[in-house]
């Protein structure tokens, strides 16, 4: 077991299929000379070559094209965008043809393909790259969609990811986590998908996050300890398939439940969890579901606004305090 970032980890899960499969091959803007834009990919076309690891222009819904004919046509392509942001660009081949196609053809024509990128906000970016886009994607049958939260489920999930899924695997990362430090084994593994694992058990509430906003709740739970508040958190990682019997397992425990998300709230990951649980473990809730999203409006680029809008550690306290009934 040894430390390495969140990038070093995505860098090695590809480098690592690659080698086993020449069919797998990496494409997107600056990955290769400029060593990718936030420097996941680094070192890769030094190995792999301009074939295998491809700079692609400005065009998402182009190289997006390419890699869908790709996979289609028997490649096992990883594409990364800049940021999921910029994906918009390339909603057509990811919803009409990507999802679609294995229905469309019956069953004859698969796409065996990952998008892969920096999701949501990263501090005072403006409000068109700030977005959170995992029920957009979630909403979509067909996809799959994954968001980790560290460098150990980051690196098992896209590999699981490359080597056996058969459908498209939306993988959306975290700008502001590429630096991060977590356990990494030298030993080859693979996480299945639609796994939730509970990252810190608890008995009095059950804490529900993904992507960084798990630092957030592991921090709120550290707080809550404080005060003597016990409380377990949960990391879905797949958003889809979303494993909400472990959810439910947790709170049939604790009797409590709240849910963090960057997300606007509108039909967000939130409003599924929170559907489900409450439709399958009504009677085990001492207290209504409670969820805290971004604000519902564009993320503006002043800080304080950033600050206002984005869920925070002591929101996260608060609501925890309300759902125990002890903000009174």
């Amino acid at each position: 077991m040894r430390q390495i970032a969140y990038r070093e980890a995505l860098r090695e899960a590809m480098s690592e299929e690659m080698r086993r499969d020449d069919r797998v091959f990496l494409m997107g803007e600056e990955v290769a000379e400029y060593n990718g834009a936030y420097k996941v990919s680094q070192g890769m076309l030094d190995e792999f070559g301009p074939k295998r690891v491809i700079d692609t222009p400005i065009s998402e819904l182009g190289f997006t094209a390419i890699g869908v004919g790709a996979a289609q046509n028997g490649l096992r392509p990883v594409l990364e965008y800049m940021t999921w942001n910029f994906a918009a660009l390339a909603l057509d081949q990811i919803l009409n043809t990507a999802s679609k196609m294995l229905a469309m053809s019956g069953g004859q024509v698969g796409c065996p393909i990952v998008f892969r990128g920096p999701n949501g906000s990263a501090g005072q970016l403006g409000a068109q790259h700030s977005t959170a886009f995992e029920s957009y994607y979630a909403n979509i049958p067909g996809l799959k969609v994954v968001s980790p939260s560290n460098g150990y489920d980051a690196k098992g999930l896209l590999k699981q990811a490359i080597r056996y899924e058969e459908d498209p695997v939306i993988f959306m990362e975290s700008e502001v986590s590429y630096g991060d430090k977590s356990d990494v084994p030298e030993e080859e593994y693979y996480i299945e998908l639609g796994k939730a694992k509970v990252a810190r058990p608890g008995t009095d509430v059950t804490i529900v996050s993904y992507n960084k906003m798990m630092k957030i709740s592991m921090a709120a739970a550290e707080e809550l300890q404080k005060e003597n508040i016990n409380a377990e958190v949960i990391d879905l990682r797949t958003i889809r398939p979303l494993d909400w019997m472990t959810v439910l397992e947790s709170v049939k425990k604790t009797n409590r439940l709240v849910i963090v998300e960057e997300q606007w709230p509108f039909g967000s990951v939130s409003s599924e969890v929170a559907y489900t649980i409450q439709k399958e473990g009504f009677d085990y809730l001492d207290a209504p579901i409670r969820r805290i999203t971004a604000a519902d409006a564009p993320l503006h680029y002043a800080g304080n606004l950033v600050a206002a809008a984005m869920p925070s550690m002591e929101k996260v306290v608060r609501m925890v305090k309300e759902v125990m009934y002890l903000n009174k």
